[in-house]
């Protein structure tokens, strides 16, 4: 009885996990065509964090893995016009600053929720909104670093005086107001389906 159990338990975590996966790759997708200016909106970080929260914080660094492995391939295709023009300047620190981002917030998102299982509402709710925080705060960290040089080629295209504004008024700043104001919005949401699910189990 005890191994049916488990059995089920494993069959369910592996159907939401690749539901949560299916979503990642779709939002993306889509994220990647919907833009404010010239930035990308993502907007993948929901499921990251619903699984995340749900399975684990391994869960949420593989669908953080799976968000970055989607942004990569828009790079190479050339969807995504600034990550190939990243990819063109440093194939190997774009690729670990991205899957870093990617596995970064998932992964904090996971144990942020793990660390505060006994105040769950108050535990989702952090987790929803460290995913952005983290996400756009490695990808700053990445960029002022071993990216530096292209960001300062991208300032000087667009005309900008200073590269560290141009990164976070240009690069950064829509992006993560957006991220963070769509995580922030539905935190009690995400709250209201773990309790529903912790229900189930």
């Amino acid at each position: 009885m005890k191994y049916e159990k488990n059995t089920q338990n494993k069959v369910r975590r592996m159907a939401a996990l690749a539901l949560l996966t299916a979503l990642v790759v779709v939002l993306q997708l889509i994220g990647t065509v919907i833009t404010i200016g010239s930035t990308p909106i993502s907007l993948t970080l929901v499921p990251i964090v619903i699984g995340a929260i749900l399975l684990g914080p391994g869960a949420g660094a593989f669908l953080g893995a799976v968000f970055g492995v989607v942004v990569l391939a828009g790079g190479f295709s050339g969807r995504d016009w600034f990550t190939a023009m990243l990819l063109n300047l440093s194939m190997f620190w774009t690729i670990v600053g991205i899957m870093l981002k990617g596995i970064g917030c998932g992964a904090v998102a996971g144990l942020i929720a793990k660390a505060l299982k006994e105040h769950m509402t108050f535990g989702c709710i952090l987790a929803a909104i460290s995913a952005p925080i983290v996400n756009t705060g490695i990808f700053a960290l990445v960029m002022l670093t071993v990216l530096r040089p292209g960001l300062e080629s991208f300032s000087a295209q667009i005309g900008g005086s200073d590269a560290v504004q141009v990164l976070f008024l240009v690069l950064i700043g829509v992006n993560f107001l957006v991220e963070f104001a769509v995580n922030a919005a539905l935190s009690a949401a995400i709250a209201r389906i773990v309790h529903t699910v912790a229900k189930l189990d």
